[in-house]
């Protein structure tokens, strides 16, 4: 199966997609919809997400090999160390391989039920995230992601601790990292020079989302753990309708987008929610669609 980095490597910007595993018949089917939708732009590759303590780890198995298996898409699995044994966890990893999947998103995880809560391994488990890298390139010949955090992880106790954690990651044998959300463009650029300084080169995606709604502007709020800057706020409270907030959304993605490839960065990772029109219009506008032939 052809890898992320090979994907990514292609000496052009690109562009993917992230989304969850359904929770039942109709979030199957407007799931499958956006794959579908969002299969004829090419994107790089497409992941799924894998609930904390492993709460969706069967429908995530299961949707990541119907990826792989009915679709021409690269398929991305997660997986997270939460509540799991090592046996567990070389289990899942056995699975992935037995369906073909040779991409997997590295993660330590949250705690079930409270993101932000103590985390605790399990006793037979694992404790940080580079000690799953290691597991999973010791099973096989996976291609390796990791999660950073360009405002550092809750848990972390400053930027540089975080920016060590990341680095220690890469250097466990990740190929790549894919970063949680953030407001503006130089909160990424900052994160990807202080790897640099560091003397790691490994390939850093920012994570994208349009924010077409106030339940995203929330959500972003939630996941990037930052306020709102000034700025942004100043672009989306004059929309107090919904057809001109997500317009204005759209714009703003584009423009953090448009600047985060003017600054070199080999592509960009959209956060779906299993959507598919708000991706379009941005990836079309940026024009990362490959010219069909």
């Amino acid at each position: 199966m052809t890898t992320v980095v090979q994907r990514i490597r292609v000496g052009r910007p690109v562009f993917s997609v992230e989304f969850m595993p359904p929770r039942d018949s109709a979030d199957e089917q407007r799931l499958w919809n956006a794959i579908r939708e969002l299969e004829g732009l090419d994107p790089a590759f497409v992941s799924v997400t894998y609930g904390a303590g492993g709460s969706s780890r069967d429908r995530t198995i299961r949707t990541t090999g119907r990826v792989a298996r009915e679709t021409t898409l690269v398929s991305m699995a997660h997986l997270t160390a939460v509540d799991h044994s090592i046996a567990e966890l070389r289990n899942v990893i056995g699975w992935y391989a037995a369906l073909g999947i040779r991409n997997i998103l590295a993660l330590r995880g949250d705690p079930p039920g409270d993101p932000n809560g103590e985390w605790s391994a399990h006793p037979d488990g694992l404790h940080y995230a580079d000690e799953l890298v290691r597991l999973v390139r010791e099973l096989g010949d996976f291609c390796v992601g990791v999660a950073a955090f360009p405002y550092g992880h809750p848990r972390s106790a400053d930027l540089d601790a975080d920016t060590d954690n990341l680095v220690r990651k890469l250097r466990a044998g990740a190929d790549f990292a894919i970063a949680q959300l953030f407001f503006e463009p130089e909160d990424f650029l900052r994160l990807r020079d202080r790897v640099a300084a560091r003397g790691c080169d490994a390939d850093l995606l920012p994570g994208i989302m349009p924010i077409t709604t106030r339940k995203t502007l929330a959500k972003t709020i939630e996941l990037s753990g930052a306020p709102v800057p000034a700025r942004i706020s100043a672009l989306l409270e004059p929309h107090t309708d919904a057809k001109s907030f997500r317009a204005a959304g759209i714009d703003l993605a584009t423009e953090v987008s448009e600047r985060l490839l003017a600054e070199g960065v080999s592509g960009l990772h959209f956060y779906t929610f299993n959507r598919s029109k708000a991706t379009k219009e941005v990836v079309n506008r940026l024009g990362l669609v490959p010219a069909r032939t």
